[in-house]
């Protein structure tokens, strides 16, 4: 099961391996809930870690996410388990900034063709 929330990115930390084959990233995010704000944490895993890097703090960004529960010697450990980040876009409905994207060709806007119908699947 998944979850989304949106909210302003308020830190991003640094890739951490925890031993030769797994690593992990926490990302905190601010929500505003009344008046009092919420820091929530989030954990990137593994190739996911680079979801990270095209925000920056102070993004607006919409967060999907499972839960993850786990015991460890009758300890109980609860995961926000992030999967997917993106931009919210702002009330005027511009995106929030996107990574260049050069080798991307943008399709012209008078074109009457349909961008999509030469991808390859």
């Amino acid at each position: 099961m998944s979850f989304e929330i949106e909210g302003k990115l308020h830190k991003i930390f640094d890739i951490q391996s925890k031993s030769e084959t797994f690593q992990t990233r926490d990302i905190i995010l601010l929500v505003q809930d009344g008046n009092y704000p919420q820091y929530i944490k989030f954990q990137l895993t593994q190739d996911r870690c680079g979801l990270a890097d095209r925000f920056k703090p102070g993004d607006e960004v919409k967060i999907t996410f499972d839960l993850r529960g786990r015991e460890w010697q009758d300890k109980f450990f609860t995961n926000l388990n992030a999967w997917k980040i993106d931009a919210v876009r702002s009330e005027t409905g511009a995106a929030a900034p996107m990574p260049d994207m050069d080798s991307a060709p943008m399709p012209e806007e008078d074109s009457q063709d349909d961008p999509f119908e030469e991808l390859p699947f």
